[in-house]
């Protein structure tokens, strides 16, 4: 990797580190709970490593019995994961530059945190997205996840309900310090309010995740209107 990148990848790598303690509680949770399944610590690291979305292994690990409803959960899956096919069509301008092996690449390891942040940093910069530092950022928070929810699995039969610690809250503190950073007033923010109010109604309204796909094209719809209103 040339020098550039190095250095890219390292002013990812520090930025991710907040987010990557964000990440440890909630890891830890989610391996407690796939131990209480009954999933191994071999086990763990394939489903988290393949499926970089904790979302979706939440609702998966909950929907978990045996023999498994697999049809079911990968359905589940689906549509928690719905939106990376927003936050891929928001990215899309930013990496047209790369080829597509590395498109696939950073789409594979894309998540909520690194979108964000490798979004804010090319939109800072008013330029491509950084390969480097997106890299530095993903990876970081890759890892992390993979290797705490492995250890989650190991320890979790031993802490018990690790949710009496408050580990379950760190989560959304690191999504409350992402929109906080996203700020831009309240008139921009009427699609996040939109989307809140849609995926909050569905989820008291349907079973499933359904608030998911609900949520996001809300938002999509409500920034769409907004962007014809003020054209």
């Amino acid at each position: 990797m040339p020098a550039k990148g190095r250095s890219e990848a390292w002013r990812g790598l520090k930025a991710a580190i907040p987010i990557m303690l964000g990440f440890v509680p909630f890891a830890l949770v989610l391996g407690a709970q796939a131990a209480g399944k009954g999933f191994t610590a071999v086990e763990v690291p394939p489903m988290t490593g393949l499926n970089f979305g904790g979302g979706s292994e939440f609702a998966a690990v909950e929907l978990w019995s045996s023999p498994p409803h697999v049809l079911l959960i990968a359905a589940i899956t689906f549509l928690v994961n719905s939106r990376h096919l927003l936050m891929g069509a928001a990215l899309a301008p930013f990496i047209r530059h790369l080829s597509k092996r590395q498109a696939l690449m950073a789409l594979f390891f894309m998540c909520d945190e690194s979108w964000a942040m490798g979004l804010a940093d090319a939109r800072k910069a008013r330029a491509n997205l950084s390969l480097g530092y997106f890299f530095g950022v993903a990876l970081g928070l890759y890892f992390c996840w993979v290797i705490f929810t492995t250890i989650g699995v190991l320890v979790g039969p031993i802490l018990g309900d690790v949710t009496e610690y408050g580990f379950d809250m760190a989560f959304p503190a690191v999504f409350l310090v992402m929109l906080a950073g996203m700020w831009k007033g309240a008139k921009a923010a009427l699609p996040w309010l939109v989307s809140l109010f849609f995926a909050a109604a569905t989820y008291l309204a349907l079973p499933g995740a359904w608030y998911v796909p609900a949520g996001a094209l809300s938002g999509v719809a409500a920034a769409f209107l907004m962007a014809r209103a003020d054209g």
